[in-house]
């Protein structure tokens, strides 16, 4: 099995237009902390590699998990809310094995993504609440291939 990859939407966002530039509410921020520590928890995620869309809520979401396991955020421009998520998978396809990956990203890409790689078809996703991780498991990151280990929302970590 290769290593896990955790696919994670961001924290509750307010309103506003450009959608791009959407904040964390201090909902939002709660949601990411609570998330974050629970990440930090997991003794499973050496040497984890951090992503997440160049939107502004996502970026705000990684910065606060970023910053509980002590890492920098790195910017992946194809996982904004409309990018197709087979070319994410095909993004996933050419990454170095051995590491565990955690995208921040946003709906309806996140639920499309969990959906090509488990179920083999991007219309049968997750429906993700805000800051709710999926953990994938497979050997390859192709279509059908990968197995939900774990969904996790905010809310289960009362």
């Amino acid at each position: 099995m290769a290593e896990p990859l955790l696919v994670m939407r961001h924290g509750e966002a307010g309103h506003g237009v450009p959608d791009a530039e959407r904040e964390l509410t201090a909902r939002g921020r709660r949601e990411a902390e609570r998330m974050a520590a629970w990440l930090a928890d997991r003794e499973d995620l050496a040497g984890l590699r951090l992503l997440a869309s160049p939107y502004r809520r996502a970026r705000q979401t990684a910065a606060i998990v970023g910053q509980a396991l002590g890492l920098e955020a790195e910017a992946l421009s194809l996982i904004t809310p409309d990018d197709p998520p087979r070319a994410v998978a095909d993004w996933l396809l050419e990454q170095p094995q051995g590491r565990p990956l955690l995208l921040v990203s946003h709906m309806p890409l996140v639920g499309a993504l969990t959906g090509l790689l488990v179920e083999g078809r991007a219309d049968r996703g997750l429906g993700f609440p805000t800051a709710a991780v999926a953990e994938l498991e497979a050997d390859v990151w192709a279509a059908g291939c990968a197995r939900l280990a774990r969904f996790i929302t905010p809310s289960d970590l009362n």
